[in-house]
């Protein structure tokens, strides 16, 4: 991966891991939706160099992974600047991509395994989160347990892609 690449890679999932979590903690409207904005355009943008890298190594079903992630996070995108409830259909669709996009990348024997299952476990979180959402529960991108829970294995993830990237060669 080039310099770039990586630079760009790291600083986007950090982002997104950072600012992603914050914005789920505030209050203000305002405020929750500027942090996702960015969060969001940072995760696509990783997920996309992402997407290229595993293409290129060979590794298909990897690189369709963070295709789908990168899906889900631009569909979630959509929803950000409206209010919790207004946002519910992009955030099911999104939670939808984010865990079959998890489970891409969780699967093969690609990562360490501490990373493939917080990504196999955050997979399974958005997954019942967009289930029930389906199903006809209202549940806001903030709801608790789920998917208020569901976040931080989520940036474990992106800790060990993180870290992944870094020590590539």
């Amino acid at each position: 991966m080039k310099n770039a690449a990586r630079i760009l890679t790291v600083i986007g999932l950090a982002d997104g891991g950072l600012l992603g979590m914050a914005g789920s903690m505030v209050a203000q409207q305002n405020l929750r939706s500027f942090l996702w904005a960015i969060d969001g355009v940072g995760v696509i943008v990783a997920t996309c160099l992402l997407t290229i890298r595993y293409f290129r190594k060979g590794n298909d079903c990897v690189a369709a992974g963070f295709l789908v992630y990168a899906i889900g996070e631009a569909v979630m995108l959509g929803g950000t600047a409206g209010n919790l409830e207004a946002s519910v259909p992009s955030f099911a669709a999104g939670t939808a991509l984010w865990s079959a996009g998890l489970l891409l990348t969780g699967a093969p024997r690609e990562f360490r395994l501490w990373v493939r299952t917080a990504s196999m476990v955050a997979g399974i979180l958005f997954a019942i989160t967009s289930l029930k959402i389906f199903w006809g529960q209202l549940v806001t991108p903030i709801a608790r347990p789920l998917p208020y829970f569901a976040y931080p294995i989520l940036v474990l993830t992106f800790a060990g892609w993180i870290w992944t990237v870094l020590k590539a060669d």
